[in-house]
């Protein structure tokens, strides 16, 4: 093992004793959000490893007076995490900041029209990521997490999933895929399904994906993902060509933990 190599493993060994995430509130994290619960013993272990890492790399910020306690903390990494299960932190090591609210915030747009007129107006906001950061979330939507009737939501998701997929610096629902031929694979299927997608939408047929993802390609990546950790069996029955990409880009299969 070269001397970087030891000196990296030595220092995430420390990092790992120093930061470690009690048992209690790893248990009451899994126990709220029952999609972390994995099959697999080491699988459930690589995840809190991430999770601890991650809590020692990243900055987070409370707003007007939010307090960022270990268990909101603890919510936000392990969910985060998931997505890079087999993937690895470094996909997210193009930021450092978290900012938290305590719910949603209200933030001033700008659209230029055809005409060339500039119009402002108001978005409310659950969460948001910038290439290069800070990432946004509230808190009062983070612990909503699968936890509404309906298409699955999931904001620590779906905003992590704009980070994947702004990693080679567009926001166009294609994360960075290991060759030209994988790339070409996923845009031909995500092509297929977000149109499929878009006409159930204009048809009024209820769905497993949020019909917040008709607004473009990469929301509907990003709430495809929410989908896929948090109601896998129901991704995988109306979206089946889809649900297979996302398993053979994230190299997990959600839907076998939630079958009976």
């Amino acid at each position: 093992m070269r001397l970087t190599q030891r000196w990296r493993a030595w220092r995430e060994s420390r990092l790992l004793q120093r930061r470690a995430i009690p048992d209690p509130l790893w248990r009451l994290t899994l126990a709220r959000y029952p999609f972390l619960q994995l099959d697999h013993p080491d699988e459930q272990a690589q995840l809190r490893r991430l999770a601890t890492l991650f809590l020692a790399e990243k900055e987070f910020h409370g707003i007007a007076g939010f307090e960022v306690s270990d268990e909101v903390a603890v919510a936000v990494a392990a969910q985060a995490c998931l997505l890079v299960l087999h993937l690895g932190l470094e996909r997210y090591g193009g930021f450092v900041g978290i900012v938290m609210h305590a719910d949603q915030v209200l933030a001033k747009r700008e659209v230029m029209d055809e005409d060339g007129l500039v119009h402002e107006y108001e978005e409310e906001l659950s969460g948001e990521a910038m290439e290069g950061g800070p990432l946004m979330l509230s808190w009062a939507d983070v612990e909503r997490a699968g936890l509404d009737d309906g298409p699955a939501y999931n904001v620590v998701m779906h905003e992590f999933a704009h980070v994947l997929d702004m990693a080679d610096g567009l926001a166009n629902g294609v994360p960075p895929q290991a060759s030209a031929a994988a790339r070409d694979a996923w845009i031909t299927t995500m092509e297929a399904e977000y149109q499929r997608f878009c006409e159930l939408i204009d048809a009024d047929h209820e769905t497993a994906i949020d019909p917040y993802g008709s607004e473009g390609p990469e929301e509907f990546f990003a709430v495809a993902v929410e989908a896929f950790f948090v109601t896998p069996l129901a991704l995988l029955a109306d979206h089946p060509p889809l649900y297979e990409l996302l398993a053979g880009y994230f190299q997990q299969d959600p839907a076998t933990r939630q079958r009976p």
